[in-house]
């Protein structure tokens, strides 16, 4: 709703935002579709980790798709690889076809993988509407290189959208550099728990805190959104 509110043109919908997102829960996907106008992708990941999945992992996927497409969602997010790290094509192939209409991105497996052009090739040849990437490289703004030789090489057969570590700072370096037109942040941020009653010797999980819960931050969307509408070409 911050994101919605703030400007974005769009939301991808995750659970388990440090282990990268997985597929959020039928609950959140309602809830998020009867508030958001903006269109909404929702991410099909059913663990963290690798992009290998077992075949009971893929039948995870596969329902999944299909409460996203029940709930008239208008895309979805996912990426499947080979042991090899190549892109799965076939698995790939029967989960493309499982969610149309809706739209298709694949996500940052694509940067796990050893040829990204090929792979790339092979996206294109999947009839996938985009990819999202860092150019390989720990943020995108360090892999814009490979991001440009990505757009280039795509030609407009579907959209390179860079992701990862882009900030208010290098938004716009990037975007003129590569040539890309969209672009995807977490936008991240964090607040202090309104409990009044503080337990800091217990630990649910991995987090320094329980009483530090992440959120979204409207004013560097905001940001984001009036930088981004200084150029033409994403207009």
């Amino acid at each position: 709703m911050t994101a919605q509110q703030a400007g974005a043109d769009r939301v991808e919908l995750c659970a388990d935002r440090h282990q990268g997102g997985t597929t959020p829960s039928y609950g959140m996907m309602e809830v998020v579709r009867k508030e958001l106008k903006i269109p909404v992708f929702i991410m099909i990941r059913p663990r963290g980790a690798d992009f290998l999945y077992s075949s009971q992992e893929i039948r995870v996927m596969m329902h999944d798709i299909q409460m996203a497409k029940e709930l008239e969602m208008e895309g979805v997010v996912m990426g499947v690889l080979s042991q090899d790290g190549q892109v799965d094509t076939g698995i790939m192939k029967e989960l493309i076809a499982s969610a149309r209409p809706m739209e298709v991105t694949f996500h940052r497996a694509f940067d796990l993988t050893p040829d990204p052009i090929k792979s790339l090739q092979d996206l294109i040849s999947l009839g996938l509407e985009r990819v999202l990437t860092s150019g390989q490289h720990q943020s995108a703004y360090e892999g814009r290189a490979i991001v440009r030789a990505l757009v280039t090489e795509a030609d407009g057969r579907i959209a390179v959208m860079p992701g990862a570590g882009i900030k208010e700072e290098n938004v716009l370096e990037l975007l003129r550099h590569t040539g890309a037109r969209e672009f995807h942040v977490s936008a991240s941020g964090s607040r202090s728990s309104r409990m009044e009653f503080y337990q800091e010797d217990v630990l649910m999980g991995d987090n320094d805190s329980e009483y530090t819960v992440d959120i979204v931050d409207g004013e560097r969307i905001r940001k984001f959104r009036e930088l981004v509408d200084q150029l033409t070409i994403i207009n």
